[in-house]
């Protein structure tokens, strides 16, 4: 098993006040940070991305292995299979401040689009478990199918999907509830998940049957199966949705999957066992965290090339939500 105003015055008193603007805010228009998790090294690197490297690297206790970001930017949130549970980091610290509990189990993480709950499937018990972000106590503990792993939250904040690998399933559970309302076949073993802008499209990637199941997310139903290369591991869109960028784990390469025709229109060549993979804030940009090669490539969705290889730490899987904003 082992996710960045200036304007034009004429007035000397109204540009003074531009350039203090300008300062006031400079902060805010920062490029974000990618958190990728490093499992044989027990870590998490922070990548500052508009350096290109490597600026903190922060310790994390238990085999890293998931990773979700908090929508406002607070925490972030890494699954520690070895820790038996997760362990929540302040990002603006950059240190843990948490462990929690779950089980040996737990794998895929993500957060919901208010940043109030935590949701970790648990590999070996079947199920997801829900937990408040603020007192960090479990809410409840929902059965799925086989191995979930790969986990994604509506942009609505109503949804949150479950890739059931064993299963060969992708579970719905409304977030209402805390129930499933409806499980679907895929491929054979799904992983990763990846929920389009509009909540309107899933895609997920299907390990052993190497290609990537596209659901329409309000029937739960199968829109398109697109074939890819070798191990399918995980997903991530770009270009304002028109691009699905697709790790293929067994040939250390990245599938491009044009939305609109749903067919492969590249391959981009990156490192030995890509698994993580997640877009930038500019929607051009996307990470690919390359496991046995524990580097970090950073690809143009435009031009389809690798504009940049960072060094992380060992076993660089980042699997789930890993990019700031």
């Amino acid at each position: 098993m082992s996710l960045t105003k200036y304007f034009f015055c004429v007035g000397l008193q109204q540009t003074y006040r531009a350039v203090a603007l300008f300062i006031a805010t400079a902060p805010a228009l920062a490029q974000p940070f990618a958190y990728i998790s490093n499992q044989l090294d027990d870590s998490v690197s922070v990548i500052d991305t508009a350096q290109g490297k490597v600026v903190d690297t922060i310790a994390v206790h238990g085999k890293p292995a998931g990773v979700a970001v908090a929508p406002d930017g607070s925490r972030l949130y890494v699954s520690t299979p070895e820790a038996s549970g997760f362990a929540v980091i302040d990002l603006q610290k950059r240190a843990v401040i948490a462990s929690v509990p779950i089980s040996n189990g737990a794998l895929g993480i993500a957060v919901g689009a208010d940043s109030k709950q935590i949701y970790v499937a648990d590999w070996y018990k079947n199920t997801v478990s829900v937990v408040d972000a603020d007192s960090l106590q479990l809410v409840k503990t929902i059965a799925v199918g086989e191995s979930p792993s790969g986990l994604i939250v509506s942009p609505d904040n109503r949804w949150l999907y479950v890739a059931n690998r064993l299963s060969n399933s992708v579970s719905q559970i409304d977030l209402k509830t805390l129930t499933v309302k409806k499980t679907v076949q895929v491929g054979t073993h799904p992983f990763g998940l990846t929920l389009d802008g509009r909540g309107e499209r899933i895609y997920v990637a299907n390990v052993k049957s190497d290609d990537v199941t596209v659901l329409d997310a309000s029937l739960m139903q199968t829109i398109a199966t697109v074939k890819v290369n070798t191990l399918p591991y995980a997903t991530a869109l770009a270009l304002n949705d028109s691009r699905l960028l697709v790790t293929n784990q067994e040939d250390g390469s990245v599938s491009v999957i044009d939305t609109e025709t749903l067919k492969e229109i590249g391959l981009i060549t990156v490192g030995d066992k890509p698994e993580g993979i997640s877009t930038h804030t500019d929607d051009r940009h996307v990470y690919v965290a390359n496991w046995f090669d524990s580097t970090v490539s950073v690809l143009d969705a435009r031009t389809l090339k690798v504009t940049a290889t960072i060094k992380t730490g060992v076993g660089s899987r980042a699997f789930g939500q890993f990019m700031g904003k």
